[in-house]
């Protein structure tokens, strides 16, 4: 059985074992693979493990061996369902793996900007601090995170743990989701007030038709103007020509961004060089706790298939 994994350093950068997938079978690894190289490297592979590599009906129709595929994340909008299911080849993702470490992230943007607590360090270390006359200062306004108003786009796993950190601080929780049910210490309410009543807005909803490009400027027009944009989920949800407007012109007062709409990004991004936007590279899932559970996962899809009892089937 040859295993191969075609962009193996995003899953595992050097700092975690492949002892347990290599005991499964003929185990072939690529840090990186350019779509170009996807048939050749993969050509004699039974099973791929693959995180953004695409593999299209333009490939798969080379890859005569291929019965499975494990994709080392929860979206597999990389690969072409339509074709592997008519092809009988079996694609498996991991889901819940990183929902604390994404949770976590959520609240490291929203209290650098809460807090400011990189720019006053930075101010410090410059020597402000020690020209001062005063025991203390602030160069930007803070703000108190008790009592303000979390509206978490898209109540799933980690929609859950985003609420319980917001409840744990003192904020009022909105939520949308499609079909909700009561929730202890949750309010669910529309799209619509959920932009216009919340101080905090944290995007966790997938990207579908409905939800492509969601964050426009017609919805960004109806947040309040000291809102917040927290964004870990999916950069397909933003228009990011419309909140470049938005924050330039003061219509929200400031985002926290982890993942963008293509990555990685153009050098002259629209969200680039704004004071009021906080850019992290896509690392909100990337704890190394996060991937030894998404490695487990892996493992567990890749040994369940070859029992002929695949799990986590997409």
């Amino acid at each position: 059985m040859k295993i191969v994994a075609l962009d193996a350093h995003t899953l595992n950068p050097g700092d975690l074992s492949w002892e347990a997938m290599e005991k499964l079978g003929t185990l072939e690894l690529y840090d990186f693979t350019p779509n170009a190289d996807v048939v050749l490297r993969a050509k004699d592979a039974d099973i791929l493990l693959v995180n953004k590599v695409k593999i299209q009906e333009e490939h798969l129709k080379h890859l005569p061996k291929l019965r499975q595929i494990v994709v080392t994340a929860t979206g597999y909008n990389n690969i072409d369902v339509a074709a592997t299911q008519s092809r009988g080849i079996t694609v498996c993702n991991a889901v819940g793996y990183s929902s604390a470490s994404v949770a976590q992230h959520v609240f490291a943007l929203i209290l650098e900007l809460s807090n400011q607590v990189g720019l006053h360090n930075q101010s410090v270390q410059s020597g402000d601090w020690s020209g001062q006359s005063h025991f203390c200062y602030w160069k930007k306004p803070l703000r108190e995170l008790a009592g303000s108003k979390l509206g978490i786009f898209g109540y799933g796993r980690i929609g859950e743990q985003v609420a319980t950190i917001g409840r744990a601080l003192g904020m009022e929780i909105l939520a949308t989701r499609r079909n909700p049910s009561p929730v202890p210490g949750v309010t669910f309410v529309s799209v619509a007030e959920l932009f216009a009543q919340s101080d905090v807005i944290s995007l966790h909803a997938p990207v579908t038709d409905e939800t492509r490009k969601i964050i426009n400027t017609d919805l960004l027009k109806t947040m309040k103007p000291n809102a917040w944009l927290i964004n870990t989920g999916r950069g397909e949800l933003v228009n990011e020509p419309a909140l470049r407007e938005a924050l330039l012109h003061g219509t929200i007062a400031a985002a926290g961004i982890d993942v963008l709409d293509g990555e990685p990004p153009r050098a002259d991004h629209p969200l680039f060089g704004l004071d009021n936007c906080i850019i992290t590279p896509h690392q909100a899932w990337a704890s190394k706790e996060s991937r030894i559970r998404l490695m487990e996962i892996t493992v567990e899809n890749v040994a369940a298939f070859l029992k002929g009892e695949p799990q986590n089937v997409v």
